[in-house]
C-alpha cells in the first residue's frame, strides 16, 4: 500500500530530480525547491497532484505528481511518477555567449576588466 504523502526531499530524490538525498535535502533547505509555489523544507509532505520547482544540477525543473515514492525507483518507473511541465530550453541562438580574448592578447585592462564585470553583471 502506497503512502498518501512523502517528505519533499525523499520524493524530489526517489523521481532522480536530485543524485542523493542529502543533495535533495540542501536544496530543499536552500530555497530551491517549492512545492504549489512556496518554498518547502525537506519534511514538508508531498501529495499526489501537488506542482513541484525545483533547481537542479541540470536546470530548472517544473513536474507534478502523479504517484508518490517512498523509495528511488529506476529511471524509466520514476518518469511516470510525474508529468513534466518544465519549458523547454531557449534555442543554441538565444544563449549569451561568453566574449572570448584573442589568444596571445595579454592580460585584460583595468578598462576591459570592468567592462567584463559589468556585462557579467557583477
Amino acid at each position: 500500500m502506497e503512502p498518501s504523502s512523502v517528505r519533499a526531499d525523499v520524493w524530489v530524490w526517489s523521481v532522480r530530480l536530485f543524485a542523493s538525498r542529502s543533495a535533495a535535502s540542501a536544496a530543499c533547505k536552500g530555497g530551491q525547491v517549492h512545492v504549489n509555489g512556496r518554498r518547502a523544507k525537506p519534511s514538508q509532505p508531498v501529495q499526489v497532484g501537488d506542482r513541484v520547482e525545483a533547481t537542479t544540477p541540470g536546470g530548472p525543473r517544473v513536474v507534478e505528481v502523479r504517484r508518490v515514492l517512498t523509495k528511488r525507483v529506476g529511471a524509466a518507473v520514476a518518469a511516470e511518477c510525474y508529468t513534466d511541465h518544465t519549458p523547454p530550453p531557449p534555442p543554441r541562438e538565444e544563449r549569451l555567449a561568453m566574449p572570448r580574448r584573442d589568444r596571445g592578447a595579454g592580460r585584460p585592462t583595468k578598462r576591459e576588466r570592468r567592462e567584463m564585470d559589468r556585462f557579467r553583471g557583477r
